[in-house]
């Protein structure tokens, strides 16, 4: 099965990018995920539900031990042809 997972980390800051912001990139880019999308009002990801659901465990625990005070995400399951 593969996912996508869409998510946003805050407080957000137009200036420059938090540490929470950095940490779940950092996460998202070292994980064994396909067509990673970091942005800065939204992130996404797609890979095989067990890539995904063990970055999204990493995510959650960085991000928030890094500062986040609210994390907004949505996984998807992603069909053939589908992406």
């Amino acid at each position: 099965m593969r996912l996508r997972v869409e998510f946003t980390t805050e407080p957000f800051d137009l200036d420059e990018a938090p540490p929470h912001a950095v940490v779940a990139r950092e996460v998202v880019e070292a994980a064994e995920l396909e067509a990673v999308d970091v942005g800065p009002f939204g992130n996404t990801a797609e890979g095989g539900a067990d890539a995904v659901l063990t970055a999204v465990d990493a995510l959650l625990r960085d991000t928030l031990r890094a500062g986040a005070t609210r994390i907004s995400l949505q996984i998807n399951v992603v069909g053939e042809g589908e992406r």
